[in-house]
């Protein structure tokens, strides 16, 4: 396979043209508790350009907003060149009920406030960050589209949404003429493959390119855990990413049994586990571009590494294995010879190319 960073691919049913791999900035700043420091962070983005990387990631309230001021500062020189891609929706200011949400009196005030740290006049992708079951889907496309003619963002995303009311919102733009979506964010890897039930198929079918964030599962698919992590009290009042991954429930006996898979063939291949999490998804047609989150410039070299790992059919076969999902109903039903006899009885027709 052997991709490079400058080896670009569609972003959804655009035009926009975007690395493999997309570099994630919520670990610049360390208003979170771990992260990158300013110089660190900035080696991390200098490493990613230099290699032809154009693809960054962020949102409003990465780090406090200290993701955003760190971009505005390391894009100054090179801003036109690069696709910058950040979120609204989440609160801005605990105890301001408008400061977040989906409706326009958020997002105009986040795109603003973004478009201020970023020391830039418009966004390349703009994502909902997070839906609020409030907002009627009207209003926040409308909104968007609005933004849109105004030229301060060209694209829009979405992420953490159901997969129908993301499929209504496209069949909305569509027939009233407004943006629609050209890509969607989800966790995807090796562990969390819920998103192949319907999130994955979904924007295959809308238009969407699928930009997964979490692609190593929060550090489970490097191989750095082990079973005596599954304790939550042996990380309690660290303030670390394994304390953080422990209380969101990243560790579990499941995961890491797929994590010892990737361990195996890590050592078949001469790679490192998180190298081979990501060619996973890197040689998955129906993903876009994972988001890298690294948070020196040691691990960012580990994983742009994962561009030159080829994975055999068989290693493929016991990666997919490995973290298999049931899809459940109606799924397993669709899919079962008992409903193609139901639907085309002995008749052998060819899937549409």
């Amino acid at each position: 396979m052997s991709l490079t960073l400058d080896t670009y691919r569609l972003l959804g049913r655009s035009g926009l043209r975007v690395s493999p791999l997309a570099l994630g900035a919520a670990t610049f700043g360390t208003d979170w508790g771990w992260g990158a420091e300013p110089d660190e962070a900035r080696k991390l983005f200098d490493l990613y350009v230099e290699r032809g990387g154009n693809f960054i990631d962020t949102a409003s309230t990465y780090t406090n907003g200290t993701s955003e001021r760190l971009l505005g500062e390391f894009t100054r020189d090179n801003r036109e060149s690069l696709v910058l891609a950040t979120k609204f929706s989440t609160l801005r200011r605990p105890g301001d009920p408008n400061s977040g949400g989906n409706h326009r009196k958020a997002l105009f005030a986040s795109v603003e406030s973004s478009l201020r740290r970023l020391n830039t006049h418009y966004l390349d992708v703009l994502y909902l960050h997070v839906w609020d079951f409030t907002t009627p889907v009207e209003e926040f496309l409308r909104a968007m589209d609005d933004l849109v003619r105004q030229g301060k963002v060209l694209y829009v995303g979405i992420c953490n949404v159901p997969a129908w009311q993301v499929s209504r919102m496209q069949a909305i733009a569509d027939l009233r003429g407004w943006t629609p979506l050209v890509a969607l964010q989800t966790e995807y890897n090796l562990v969390e493959r819920t998103g192949e039930r319907d999130l994955i198929p979904m924007a295959h079918e809308m238009g969407l390119g699928v930009v997964p964030f979490s692609p190593l599962a929060g550090g489970v698919l490097t191989g750095k855990y082990s079973r005596d992590d599954l304790t939550a009290a042996k990380a309690r009042g660290e303030g670390t990413r394994k304390s953080f991954n422990i209380a969101n429930g990243a560790l579990s006996e499941r995961h890491l049994a797929v994590a010892d898979v990737v361990k195996e063939v890590a050592r078949e291949s001469g790679r490192t586990p998180g190298q081979v999490g990501l060619a996973w998804l890197l040689q998955n047609p129906g993903v876009t571009a994972p988001i890298l989150g690294a948070r020196t410039p040691a691990q960012l070299e580990d994983n742009l590494g994962a561009l030159e790992v080829d994975l055999t059919d068989s290693q493929l076969t016991r990666l997919e294995e490995a973290g298999a999902i049931g899809l459940g109903y109606p799924h397993d039903l669709l899919a079962s010879d008992r409903g193609r006899r139901l639907n085309s009885g002995d008749l052998r027709i060819e899937p549409r190319r």
